[in-house]
């Protein structure tokens, strides 16, 4: 299904993004969400694409599931919830904390060897109660901290040096980007620094589509299918209570899917299908509505989905329209407006 061999690295440029939603009120077009969608059959070939699925970009946390990957191949011995969390943009609850304490435990470490950028909790309900509380923002409370206590197990375990585990040069990052190459298919276009202080690898929207369905169609028992069983076991581990990637997990059997920050959106089924979604302007409204039209053309029946259409556009508190995915996505939809 996809080849041994790496292809080049993608190419940087400005994406040529296309539209993928409109934003109706009232059956008049009032917005444009531009962006990039791809769509795999579960032969790894290309479904459907709009926009620009071959562009080097960031996929910022939706490349968390091949970085746990990476780490199992190391010798992360994490399972169940705790590998989960690992793969995780956590809301910053308690089993999130406690979880990364767990994992610094078992390394012999603590939070004082995190370092990761101190946040308050990601979930907004868990960060108006954490203001209200007068905590300060924390190292453990930052979404991407049980990636970071992973990645020091990960040292601990290989006699990796802790200090400076977030340097590209060092042992786990590279062995990281090996993997991310690995997975893609193709080589890495640049590296920069996410929002975390971990870098950040670009790679193409096909790439990231590709590494999801490489995880999710792995051999029972391999790293790859340790990650997605312990994500789709665990969602509210990868995210937390009422997030839309966990709630996605649910309501389609064996989906495995991860979001990322800027409007990314990666997911793909047992049987390699697979999409990923970039939104331009990295507008969430967006991305959830996109993506599940995106499942949906890859074969997801439309009524496990239907909870995933968007938030309703609201006039005078009542509904008026909302964010509707253009008909290449959508053929179906209802129409509400004409010639777009």
């Amino acid at each position: 299904m996809y080849s041994s061999s790496l292809a080049d690295a993608p190419q940087v440029r400005e994406p040529l993004h296309a539209p993928v939603a409109h934003l109706v009120r009232g059956g008049v077009v009032e917005g444009v969400h531009y962006g990039s969608v791809v769509v795999l059959g579960a032969d790894g070939q290309v479904q459907l694409q709009l926009g620009d699925i071959e562009a080097a970009f960031y996929p910022r946390s939706a490349l968390k599931p091949v970085q746990a990957v990476a780490m199992v191949r190391a010798g992360l011995p994490l399972d169940g919830d705790l590998l989960s969390l690992t793969a995780a943009s956590h809301s910053g609850e308690e089993r999130h904390l406690a979880g990364t304490r767990r994992i610094l435990e078992l390394a012999g470490l603590t939070e004082g060897h995190l370092r990761n950028v101190p946040d308050l909790p990601f979930g907004p309900v868990v960060r108006d109660t954490w203001v209200h509380e007068g905590r300060p923002p924390s190292r453990l409370a930052q979404n991407c901290s049980g990636k970071h206590a992973a990645m020091l197990y990960t040292c601990a375990l290989n006699g990796w040096s802790l200090d400076d585990y977030l340097d590209p040069g060092h042992p786990l990052q590279q062995a990281i980007a090996e993997i991310v190459e690995d997975l893609t298919g193709q080589r890495i276009a640049r590296v920069t620094v996410d929002g975390c202080g971990a870098p950040l690898f670009s790679v193409s929207l096909h790439g990231l589509a590709r590494a999801a369905a490489r995880i999710t169609t792995a051999a029972p028992g391999t790293p790859e299918a340790r990650v997605a069983d312990a994500v789709r076991d665990h969602a509210e581990m990868a995210s937390g209570s009422g997030r839309d990637v966990a709630a996605l997990m649910r309501a389609v059997p064996g989906l495995l899917t991860k979001d990322g920050f800027e409007g990314v959106q990666v997911a793909a089924l047992p049987d390699g299908r697979a999409v990923a979604v970039k939104i331009a302007d990295g507008a969430d409204r967006a991305r959830v509505p996109v993506a599940a039209a995106a499942l949906a053309r890859a074969g997801v029946d439309p009524v496990l989905l239907a909870e995933f259409a968007g938030e309703p556009l609201l006039g005078g508190g009542e509904p008026v329209g909302g964010v509707r995915p253009v008909r290449a996505l959508d053929p179906l939809a209802r129409a509400e407006y004409t010639h777009v």
